[in-house]
């Protein structure tokens, strides 16, 4: 498996908002902020929803048509024990529906005691960051004997608007706080594990930078039963879960706040539901087979309410999603073979149906009924119900025609066939060779496919305003679905080369070349221009390609009692893609990047220097506006001490020299002045303190 990551624990110097810092060592992966909570992974310059994410077994889409609550942000780091992340050439027993990769976090096991021993364990976490008075707190505790395990797991994390680098000022936008609670049942009985998690996670804020709305309230519960058996012939892993989200947006203070009578309220109500089954069966010592079956329903309603004494939201709510469903039922089959003891291979074929379709939508009656007394607002905030701080303009209603644009946009869609069935199948193949002691090569290929989401198929609004309500990007465009998309087929192809010394301990290097070609790669065109300098864009299938070389390495320097155990790690990634119908680069392409960092223990210390580069982004989406922005280095150091096992202080500098560089990856400030506004700024110079115990 290529690009992969098992961590089994948090990495000293990360914060404990963000679970996608659990990746940002793997070669090939970058990822996007939106809120301070919610980053959006990429994969190879594949990105969120081409990326298959699982929480504990569960394929989670974003309830929101921002993405603001993806996967990744519905559960705490802290509570991660397992952690994968493969690009590009994934096994088909990690999951379909997928072109970009891989990522999934799994909770801790449940724990227990030896026979006739009573085991009560737990840890705790605090941290703080002084730019943006960033703070959290977690904790775990379990109580359990050799057949019965009970464990509870709770955390918080806080901060307000950050600041920039440099003279950057403060980023509007970027506070958040969130709750997570979750308790986990299990159950031993010789060779079978049961366990059963109930947890909810509660956000009563989150702001986003690149967004026009915040997330104004996000709450998820789920349940989530595993069962692990072990029998003469094999073993069966079994998984079914439940999860309920509701969701809200508004605009929080420094985008004019919001009430029964201001801002613009939008919810959502998602729900999912399913199971999987995985059995593993050895053939022989060398061969081992795997078959499996999923089945998952995604549920979303998306609806907004009328905003009281508003002459145009309302009288009625908004309708953007009605009872929209996305079914995913999977099968495959997997054969992993170890032919002599320098040569393997692995072969798996697999088959998803995905089943969308969503009932009749309606706009705002109100907008079409001023339409129809030919009034014109040019832009201003008369008769909004007192929407004062919310700057209509820069969303682009500068004119009553977008009530009857929208009146005639729904009807078609009302009219038209909106159930869509496609017929996907996935293979993959690859050979391992151990050519000797000191080299490694791995390659591969892979025929991977995508179905589009909910609002890629649905989304079916043409005026300005409501339009931009769809932008998970964090452009400041507005989108528009397509009922005629066709699911994307990637091609990959991809070798690694893996150097290390005899013993595999001193040293290693690694070299990943790869190259994909998406047929029907689901990209926008412009059907339409906005104010500010942004575009209505509707999504339509391309060809594209992508391709690229990640590249990493890693080298003892030192190792003996008198000045303890020095490492030295290095990181390099690289990949560029290609519209072949618009000849613009593809969106959100990290541009060339790499880290250097000096890892050093000595008894109970241990230090980190580490040194992130990032070339200028020259290669951007022109159909977008995509923002160029220019290279940046930053320098980070970080100690800590250890006390036995029971406690543990991390402190770190973050941005040291406070450099000022905007995200290459985050989208633009929509929220600020300019016609476009420019790129978000990344975060200035912060101190962090972190304390661990266990017991």
């Amino acid at each position: 498996m290529e690009q992969i990551s098992v961590i089994g624990t948090r990495r000293p110097f990360t914060q404990a908002a963000d679970t996608a810092a659990l990746f940002r060592d793997v070669p090939g992966f970058s990822s996007y902020k939106t809120g301070g909570i919610a980053s959006l992974p990429v994969l190879n310059g594949m990105a969120d929803d081409r990326v298959a994410t699982f929480v504990d077994g569960m394929p989670l889409m974003a309830d929101c048509p921002n993405h603001m609550n993806p996967a990744l942000s519905q559960i705490s780091l802290d509570e991660v024990a397992h952690s994968v992340a493969i690009a590009g050439i994934t096994p088909v027993s990690l999951g379909g529906d997928s072109t970009g990769g891989t990522i999934s976090v799994e909770r801790k096991d449940p724990q227990f005691a030896k026979e006739g021993k009573v085991l009560i364990t737990g840890d705790g976490r605090e941290d703080w960051r002084s730019n943006g008075g960033g703070s959290g707190a977690g904790g775990s505790l379990t109580i359990a004997n050799d057949m019965l395990s009970l464990r509870y797991s709770g955390s918080y994390t806080h901060a307000s608007d950050y600041t920039a680098g440099g003279r950057g000022g403060r980023v509007l936008s970027s506070n958040y706080l969130s709750f997570n609670h979750d308790v986990t049942a299990g159950l031993k009985l010789k060779n079978h594990l049961f366990s059963l998690t109930f947890g909810q996670q509660n956000t009563p804020y989150e702001g986003f930078p690149n967004q026009y709305m915040d997330e104004t309230n996000n709450r998820s519960t789920f349940v989530n039963g595993k069962y692990l058996g072990t029998f003469n012939w094999g073993t069966l892993e079994a998984r079914g879960y439940w999860q309920h989200v509701t969701h809200a947006m508004n605009m929080l203070a420094d985008k004019g706040g919001h009430s029964a009578t201001t801002g613009m309220p939008m919810n959502s109500d998602g729900r999912t539901a399913g199971y999987s089954l995985v059995a593993t069966l050895p053939l022989g010592r060398s061969h081992q087979l795997k078959l499996g079956s999923a089945f998952s329903h995604d549920g979303l309603n998306d609806w907004w309410p009328p905003l009281e004494g508003s002459m145009m939201m309302g009288p009625e709510a908004f309708h953007s999603l009605n009872h929209a469903h996305r079914d995913h039922l999977g099968h495959f089959i997997q054969w992993d073979a170890q032919w002599s003891p320098r040569w393997s291979s692995e072969l798996g074929m697999r088959s998803d149906v995905i089943m969308m379709n969503t009932g009749t939508v309606s706009p705002y009656q109100g907008l079409s009924s001023m339409s129809d007394m030919g009034m014109n607002m040019g832009g201003s905030m008369m008769g909004m119900g007192g929407m004062a701080g919310m700057d209509m303009s820069n969303m682009g209603m500068s004119g009553m025609s977008m009530g009857s644009t929208n009146q005639e946009a729904a009807r078609a869609f009302n009219k038209a066939r909106r159930g869509r069935t496609d017929d996907n199948f996935d293979v993959t193949a690859l050979l391992r060779y151990k050519a000797n002691a000191y080299l490694n090569i791995e390659g591969g290929y892979a025929r991977k496919t995508r179905s589009p989401n909910l609002y890629e198929r649905y989304g079916w609004s043409r005026e300005s305003m409501t339009a931009r309500m769809i932008n998970w990007f964090g452009d400041g465009n507005g989108y528009v679905g397509n009922l005629n998309l066709k699911p994307e087929v990637a091609n990959t192809a991809s070798v690694t080369f893996r150097l290390h010394d005899a013993a595999d301990h001193q040293w290693e290097a690694m070299v990943q070349p790869f190259y994909t070609y998406t047929h029907n790669y689901i990209n926008v065109v412009r059907i339409g221009a906005l104010s500010r300098g942004f575009n209505l864009l509707q999504f339509e299938n391309h060809n594209a390609q992508s391709y690229g070389i990640n590249a990493s390495g890693r080298a003892t320097l030192w190792d003996g009692d008198k000045w303890g155990t020095g490492e030295i790690s290095t990181q390099l990634n690289w990949v560029k893609g290609q519209d072949f119908k618009t000849h613009s680069g593809l969106y959100q392409q990290m541009p060339l990047n790499g880290s250097i960092r000096l890892h050093e223990h000595f008894g109970p210390w241990h230090g980190m220097a580490e040194i992130v580069l990032v070339k200028a982004k020259h290669t951007v989406d022109w159909v977008r506006n995509e923002p160029r922005t220019p290279g940046y280095a930053l320098l980070n150091l970080g100690a800590g001490y250890h006390w036995s096992k029971y406690l543990q202080l991390d402190v770190s500098l973050d941005n040291l020299l406070n450099q000022r560089y905007a995200l290459p990856l985050g989208g633009r400030a929509v929220s600020t002045a300019g016609s476009p506004p420019g790129p978000v700024l990344g975060m200035g110079r912060s101190v962090n303190l972190t304390l661990r115990e266990h017991f």
